[in-house]
């Protein structure tokens, strides 16, 4: 049984999620203060306050759902909103990142990543017009990718030297799992996908 209402309280989370994406974008972006003497200071703060909001921003991700199933407040539009509000957040930090790092081997993880969301959003929605959207549903190796994405890029924007190679690996592994997850989204699609 579902509210129905769209202002409940997982809701206001989820777009209060969406809200903070232009608030991470200012920061990231913002140029530094004037007559800051100790520039590296400001930076490490920023940096940190990029990281928080992030993690603030993955933490009500888990939230709002929990919310959502434990008050009895699901609706049609939270099942809509959630996984786009994640999207755009992750996508948006991953545009910023790319930028910051402006690699191979960022640009390759960010376009793996982000082409994973919209081929497996695009498989869902055609998969629903034809009643059989459970096929695709979240797995287990989707939320086990989520898990590594969300922790490799809050590393990353902590921007802290000597966890470089950990923020790679955790990336890695992210893209894998983001792959794997796919192959098994297509698999589960393919005897739609293969009809005239």
């Amino acid at each position: 049984m579902t509210t129905g209402r769209i202002l409940n309280i997982p809701n206001i989370l989820t777009i209060a999620r969406i809200i903070l994406i232009p608030v991470f974008l200012i920061i990231a972006y913002w140029p530094p203060a004037l007559g800051v003497t100790d520039v590296q200071a400001d930076i490490t703060f920023r940096h940190a306050l990029l990281t928080a909001i992030f993690i603030l921003a993955a933490v009500t991700d888990w939230f709002d759902g929990f919310l959502a199933r434990a008050l009895n407040q699901t609706s049609a539009f939270g099942r809509f909103l959630d996984p786009v509000a994640d999207k755009l957040m992750v996508a948006a930090a991953l545009v910023v990142l790319v930028q910051w790092k402006p690699t191979i081997t960022m640009a390759f993880a960010g376009i793996v990543i982000i082409s994973r969301e919209i081929t497996v959003s695009a498989l869902r929605e055609w998969m629903a017009e034809l009643g059989a959207r459970t096929n695709v549903a979240v797995s287990t190796v989707g939320k086990y990718k989520t898990a590594f994405q969300m922790i490799a890029i809050s590393v990353f924007l902590l921007n802290w030297q000597p966890l470089n190679i950990l923020a790679y690996i955790l990336l890695y592994m992210a893209v894998f799992l983001t792959l794997w997850s796919m192959i098994i989204y297509l698999r589960a699609a393919w005897p739609y996908l293969k009809q005239p």
